[in-house]
Formats: C-alpha cells, sequence, structure tokens
C-alpha cells in the first residue's frame, strides 16, 4: 500500500511538473507561430516535444503535434532556414516557397524571445501578490558554521562573523547568485579570496585559500573515473554555511524527538541553554553527549518550549553502519523562512544579471566556472520536482518560472544557429548582402551546429542525471534506520 501511495504521489508531481515546463514551451512557440502568421509564412507544424509524434492532428493546415522525446517544442517554418535535424523533412520544397524579407525573419525569431519574457512578466505579477519563500540560510550574511580543519578554520573565521564583501564584492545573502557570498567563492579567479568581515564592531579582512570540492563534499581524486563523468566538475569552496535556525522537516516514529514530544516545523532555538546558529553544531552537541539527556529550547509559534529528550541507538540499521546514537529528526536545511514581495521588474532583472554572470563565469579562463555547471530538461524537471515537493510549492514553482523563462529568451538570443538568436544573425547577414545565404551554406552551418547542440545537450544531461541518481541513498547493507515501538525493541 505504502508503495502504491509512493508511485500516485510521483505520477501526479510529474504530471503538475510536465504541465508547467510544457506551458513555458507552448507560450515560447506561439509567440513564433502568431508573429509567422502576421508576416505571411509558411506554417507546417506546431510540436512540442521533439522526435516522431505520438498524436498529431492537421487544423487550418497546421500539423499540431505531440513529440515521443519530451524536451522542447518548435514550429516548423520552412521559409526561416533549414531544420531538419529537428523539426524533419520539410513537407514542401523549400524552393518552392516565396522568399520572405530579412526583417520577417528577425520579427518571427524575437517573438518567441518576447513572448516567453512576457510570460515572465505574468507570473512575477502573481509572485509579487502571493510572495515568494526566502530561507533563512540563503538570506543571512551572518557565518552560522565552520567546518574544522578547512580554509575557512585556518584563516580564522568564525560562527558568528558578519560578511560585509567577498573578494572585494558587496555581499547581501549568503546563497544564490546574486550579490552572495556563495557565488563570489565559486566565481572568484585569485588563489586566495579577501573576505572583509564584522566581528564584535570591529571590521577585519582575512584571506581564505579555498579548496575544490564537489556538490556531494568530495573531490575529484576520490571519485572513480565513471563518478566523474556524471559528476559536474569541482567548485571553489571554503566550507562555510550561513546561520540557520535548525527546523524540523520529519520526526521518525518511536524515535526518542517523537516520545519527547517535538513536533515537526518546531524550531530549535538552543541546547542545555546554548544558542543554535546551524544544524550541524546542533549535531555535534548532540554526538558530544552520547547517552545523556540534552535539553532543546524550541520555539513553536509564538511559544518557546522545553524538551528533554535523550539520544539512543535505532533498534534497526543497516550491517555497514557505524553505530551511533540518535534523537530521530530530519531538518528541513533551509531553516526558519519569511515570505518577500519583490516587484515584477526586479525579479526580471535578478532573472538577467543571474544569466549574464553565469555566462560571464563561464566564458572566463580564469574561471572554475564551465560548461558542466549548466543544466538541460532532466536538471530543470529534477528542479520542477523538487519544487513540488515543498509545502509552498506554487509560491517557489511560479518563482523558478520566472527565472526559467527569462533564461529561455535569453539562451534563445544568443548569436547561433538554430536558436533564435541564429536567425536573427543570419538575417542580418543576408540584409547586408542583399541578397539570400546560399541555400547549400545554411545547411551545412545549421546541421553541424544541430549536431554541437545535441552533444551539448547529451553532455549536460549526463551531469543532470549524475545529480538526480548519483548521491545514494538507502541505508546501505541489510535496510533502512527505524526506531521500534517498545514492545518490539
Amino acid at each position: 500500500m505504502e508503495f502504491l501511495i509512493s508511485a500516485l504521489t510521483f505520477i501526479g508531481i510529474m504530471a503538475m511538473v510536465l504541465m508547467v515546463f510544457n506551458i513555458v514551451i507552448i507560450v515560447h512557440e506561439y509567440g513564433h507561430f502568431l508573429a509567422g502568421r502576421w508576416r505571411g509564412l509558411k506554417i507546417e507544424k506546431f510540436q512540442i516535444w521533439f522526435g516522431k509524434p505520438l498524436w498529431s492532428k492537421e487544423i487550418n493546415g497546421v500539423q499540431w503535434g505531440l513529440g515521443s522525446i519530451p524536451a522542447g517544442g518548435f514550429v516548423a517554418l520552412p521559409q526561416m532556414a533549414p531544420m531538419e535535424g529537428i523539426e524533419g523533412e520539410a513537407d514542401e520544397s523549400r524552393e518552392k516557397l516565396p522568399q520572405i524579407s530579412p526583417l520577417d525573419k528577425i520579427i518571427v525569431a524575437v517573438a518567441g524571445p518576447v513572448f516567453s519574457m512576457a510570460l515572465a512578466f505574468f507570473f512575477a505579477t502573481i509572485v509579487w501578490f502571493v510572495g515568494k519563500p526566502e530561507a533563512e540560510g540563503v538570506s543571512t550574511t551572518t557565518i552560522g558554521f565552520v567546518a574544522p580543519g578547512t580554509p575557512a578554520a585556518e584563516a580564522g573565521l568564525q560562527e558568528g562573523d558578519k560578511v560585509l564583501r567577498v573578494d572585494g564584492k558587496p555581499v547581501i545573502r549568503f546563497g544564490g547568485q546574486l550579490d552572495s557570498i556563495q557565488w563570489a567563492v565559486i566565481s572568484s579567479e585569485g588563489e586566495t579570496i579577501p573576505f572583509e568581515i564584522e566581528r564584535d564592531g570591529e571590521t577585519l579582512t582575512l584571506d581564505v585559500t579555498p579548496t575544490k570540492m564537489g556538490m556531494d563534499g568530495t573531490s575529484r581524486e576520490e571519485r572513480s573515473f565513471l563518478a566523474n563523468i556524471f559528476k559536474r566538475p569541482d567548485m571553489r569552496s571554503v566550507a562555510i554555511a550561513g546561520k540557520t535556525t535548525p527546523v524540523i522537516g520529519s520526526i521518525q516514529e518511536f524515535s526518542p524527538a517523537e516520545e519527547a514530544g517535538l513536533k515537526n516545523r518546531d524550531e530549535i532555538v538552543a541546547i542545555n541553554g546554548v544558542p543554535v546558529v546551524d544544524t550541524r553544531s546542533l549535531t555535534q552537541s548532540i554526538n558530544a553527549n552520547p547517552g545523556k539527556t540534552v535539553v532543546l529550547t524550541v520555539r513553536r509559534g509564538a511559544e518557546t518550549l522545553d524538551f528533554s529528550v535523550t539520544p539512543r541507538v535505532p533498534d534497526q540499521f543497516p550491517e555497514d553502519w557505524e553505530q551511533r546514537e540518535l534523537v530521530g529528526i530530519g531538518y528541513d536545511i533551509s531553516g526558519a523562512r519569511s515570505f518577500v514581495h519583490p516587484s515584477p521588474f526586479e525579479q526580471i532583472g535578478d532573472g538577467l544579471r543571474t544569466m549574464t554572470s553565469t555566462l560571464a563565469a563561464v566564458i572566463s579562463p580564469k574561471s572554475d566556472v564551465g560548461v558542466g555547471h549548466l543544466s538541460g530538461f532532466a536538471g530543470i524537471m529534477n528542479v520542477y520536482y523538487q519544487l513540488f515537493q515543498d509545502p509552498d510549492r506554487w509560491r517557489l514553482v511560479l518563482w523558478f518560472s520566472v527565472v526559467l523563462n527569462v533564461n529561455l529568451a535569453v539562451l534563445n538570443m544568443l548569436p547561433f544557429p538554430v536558436l533564435d538568436g541564429g536567425h536573427i544573425t543570419m538575417a542580418l547577414i543576408e540584409s547586408v548582402r542583399r541578397r539570400p545565404i546560399p541555400i547549400k551554406v545554411l545547411e551545412t552551418v545549421q546541421m553541424a551546429c544541430v549536431l554541437l547542440l545535441f552533444s551539448f545537450m547529451g553532455f549536460v544531461t549526463l551531469k543532470d542525471a549524475g545529480d538526480i541518481f548519483g548521491g545514494g541513498g538507502g541505508g546501505g547493507k541489510g535496510g533502512e534506520i527505524k526506531f521500534l515501538p517498545p514492545d518490539q525493541r
């Protein structure tokens, strides 16, 4: 029964993911469709997803369809440029169709990104009204955890330090890509990274030598050759985390935490009277008192309550699991949340800044950020899937859809054949030459770029797969970690 519920939940979430993602694609392609109609172009197909159609129907001379490869979509406009590598063979010979002007091509190409930006503005307006949840660990600039023996600890960074600048750049949040500590570290290019901090009213500058670390906390040298194919390239890290109030996200049945009376969404603010500023420091404090009862001070709504909890070794655990005492709590890593209401212009502006900073980092020869850190269809779907499991799912999905539509508009405007920006570039060349680019040249260039595009998509899909399946999980050999009721212990 539990498996059936899990399967139905997965199917339901995936249905919502596909619905939202397809809305994004349909609106972009419908922009091309309407502009093509307006400029009198021949429109053969309007297809969501690529590959051989699973369903198709001709309506008013246009073949509408759903492809078999769930990624993207297209409007077949044979008068624009040869696109057989993606859209399939044209129904009518291109030579038999009337030539269209470079202006027509530019208008049709620009229409897709314009519609994507319009959809981004629509979603951003909704987010403006309903609000966007912002996690404490992302919005803070106060250090909540410094891993022992790491570059940050050796440089002298401490819990409670307020970070003002990183690598000479002002920071206003810990996570994300805009004015953040995390991005300033990742995108830095020097051998050391200066941290300007405020400690006890005094401003200090400490130089930290970053290490390179994967998202799973391992380095490239520690992983196998096969694992490195799927893992993203290592990024710069100084091993610190933002101040985050531990928030209970789940409690194991029959665990010490449940027996003590703790509940989901409780915020743990102190242990044995000592304030807690990070989940990892809380875990370390619990582990430092094996077999001893600890007093957890919890904020529950407007109340502050104390609970005595005695950690114990779970009753069932994998054979290869290192035995230790637990309280049976799963933490919401985002910490306490607040709601912000950024204007549509602020959200779209942030999306544009994020795209430009990402592209600048990818292009820079000194940056550790490369194409291996980019995501494709599978990665986007995975993000949506994770967001739909969040308590604030629709707020987060709408916010991410703003970011996605801005990204889609900007990336499509890059001057690369196959993309909308490529069509615009070729139309401008045609305008300067005052005659069309020879069809054989167009076909060669387009086909080469299609192969490059599919190669790129295949490469980033490997990295997306590593994110989705490479984290491992499970309890190892022998089953999961469980607490049992008193009569079964």
